[in-house]
């Protein structure tokens, strides 16, 4: 028994100094913790001044924040607009794209602005041809062998038949006349109506301007359009014999004629974007953007409008069943399609634009994504449901 007893003395006193040691051992690192946590609260309070708490910022997650996670970078970002975009930006604005292209249903929308494009287009047409009968029958028709190089055969010959019965039937030698075109002008301006609408559901606002500002948008818009597609016809219709005959009369040599010949392209390239900027500008119950929102959407959109017009003039002529299925209509059908491809091409570009000006907006990972990214011009004409959903 006292043998025992030693034995559980000596485990009882081995224990206390272990505990002993055990608890200096926590009270030393519990006081090196403290010492620590003083030194960086000291070290973080010049870099609270100078904004360099990255973890308090919202969104932020540490230095390697993205331009779409700060509020101070995304400002950055609309300085530099969207070429300051990083790569990971243009991809997320890419997919939103796409998926907000399926979302809206854009393929119907299209559909819709074909229809309103087909009974706009003969009336402009007729404008066109009576503003370019002034420069004479010969420049109509370059400018109608020019079209038909571009576009589907089928295509190419459904409007040449169109200008040609408006070439019979076209004369500025009346008052009539005039108010005929002014009639026509009206119905050409049915399409940038209809735009106007789509360009408001892409965007997500309604409608708020008053009718009468609206239907000004809409005339001014048809008019510039119409003016600028004559300025590209004058351009396509100056080249050849009639640049020769202009530059003999100028004192022009043969070099500047050639380098026109080439430098007329890519001068026509910026005019049809200018006028898909401007309906991308001007159509939208948007707030004013820079030209620098604008053009990447109308690039895309041009681009892409080329390319589809060439694949579809290929697979027409090459593979397509059009005459077979469709007989004496597939012209019609073939016309129709392709300018539902250049809707399609212009909804696609519109939808790019809006979503970069949604990534110009985003201050934060995981924020909603119906966040507001765009102001409405005018209200004055929104419901009290329309304030309500902007105002959640």
């Amino acid at each position: 028994m006292t043998g025992l007893t030693h034995l559980e003395r000596l485990a009882r006193l081995g224990r206390r100094r272990r505990g002993a040691r055990a608890d200096d051992g926590e009270g030393r690192h519990d006081r090196a913790q403290d010492g620590g946590a003083d030194e960086r609260h000291g070290a973080a309070a010049p870099g609270d001044r100078s904004g360099g708490g990255a973890r308090d910022r919202p969104g932020g997650e540490g230095p390697e924040a993205s331009a779409e996670g700060t509020p101070a970078a995304a400002g950055a970002t609309v300085a530099g607009g969207p070429w300051a975009f990083g790569r990971r930006s243009w991809w997320a604005v890419l997919r939103r794209t796409a998926g907000e292209f399926r979302q809206d249903e854009l393929t119907d929308r299209a559909a819709a602005l074909t229809y309103y494009a087909v009974l706009s287009l003969f009336p402009a047409l007729l404008v066109l041809v009576s503003l370019l009968g002034l420069a004479g029958h010969a420049a109509t028709e370059h400018i109608v062998a020019t079209l038909r190089r571009f576009a589907p055969a089928s295509a190419g010959r459904t409007i040449t038949d169109a200008v040609h019965r408006l070439q019979a039937d076209a004369s500025l030698g009346s008052a009539l006349a005039v108010v005929g075109l002014l009639g026509a002008l009206w119905s050409a301006s049915g399409y940038v109506g209809a735009f106007i609408r789509t360009a408001n559901a892409v965007w997500g606002i309604p409608e708020g301007r008053p009718l009468l500002r609206v239907l000004l948008v809409r005339l001014s818009v048809t008019v510039a359009l119409v003016l600028l597609a004559c300025v590209n016809a004058l351009i396509v219709v100056f080249t050849g014999g009639i640049a020769k005959r202009a530059g003999s009369a100028l004192g022009v040599g043969d070099t500047a004629l050639t380098a026109w010949s080439v430098a007329k392209w890519p001068v026509l390239v910026v005019l049809v974007a200018a006028m898909i900027s401007l309906l991308y500008w001007a159509s939208p119950n948007v707030k004013a953007r820079g030209l620098r929102w604008v053009a990447p959407g109308s690039c895309l959109a041009l681009v892409i409008w080329m390319a589809a017009s060439a694949g579809f003039g290929v697979y027409v002529a090459n593979f397509s069943s059009y005459n077979r299925t469709y007989g004496t209509l597939a012209g019609v059908i073939v016309f129709l399609v392709w300018v539902w491809i250049g809707n399609l091409a212009l909804l696609l570009g519109l939808e790019f634009d809006s979503e970069l000006a949604r990534e110009r907006t985003l201050t934060g990972k995981g924020k909603a994504r119906r966040a507001r990214y765009a102001e409405p011009r005018d209200t004055r004409k929104w419901s009290r449901r329309d304030r309500h959903r902007a105002a959640e």
